[in-house]
């Protein structure tokens, strides 16, 4: 089993709410610059004919993630049983020690440092801590219901198998476990 998120392009409003919830879940002051997610503004079109979409961005947990390969130190890893990706924090050389080849290796600028000297990477994990009873904690916090997360086999069956999204570049080899409605 592999697990993902869906995201509904059409839905968000750019309103953070998930960013603020994972923060508080994951006890990360709202102050703090790192962000385990981020809400992209996708700016398009010229006047009069304008257009404004939000894309969320997080960890993908690919099915081949370059992150692993890009840590010196192996403390990256994925759970065979899910496919979540994770860091072992303990085992991370943190931001000085290996010039964060883990954020130069992922396409998609996903791991995270804090601003502290000697930062080691943090990023999302799906909310192992809650997973499987529970979804992630930005997906019960949208008020927009714009995000969902579970098995991929059944967000396709339920979403479709769309992997296309406005300002998203989708890997092929590296295979990140999303599933989009786009904008409209």
């Amino acid at each position: 089993m592999r697990v993902g998120f869906y995201f509904d392009q059409s839905r968000c409003s750019g309103c953070n709410t998930c960013i603020i919830a994972c923060k508080d879940w994951h006890d990360n002051s709202v102050f703090e610059p790192m962000n385990w997610i981020r809400i992209k503004k996708i700016e398009k079109g010229k006047f009069p004919e304008v257009s404004l979409s939000y894309l969320f961005h997080t960890c993908f947990h690919c099915l081949n993630p370059a992150c692993i390969k890009g840590c010196p130190e192996g403390a990256i890893k994925k759970i065979k049983d899910n496919g979540i990706v994770v860091v072992d924090r303990d085992i991370c050389l943190g931001g000085n020690g290996c010039d964060r080849l883990c954020l130069s290796a992922c396409p998609y600028d996903v791991p995270a440092f804090g601003g502290e000297h000697g930062a080691k990477m943090e990023k999302c994990d799906l909310c192992l801590d809650r997973w499987p009873e529970k979804k992630p904690i930005c997906v019960e916090a949208c008020p927009m219901r714009a995000l969902d997360a579970g098995p991929m086999e059944e967000l396709t069956a339920k979403y479709g198998p769309n992997h296309k999204a406005d300002g998203f570049f989708y890997s092929a080899n590296m295979g990140p476990s999303i599933i989009f409605t786009k904008s409209a």
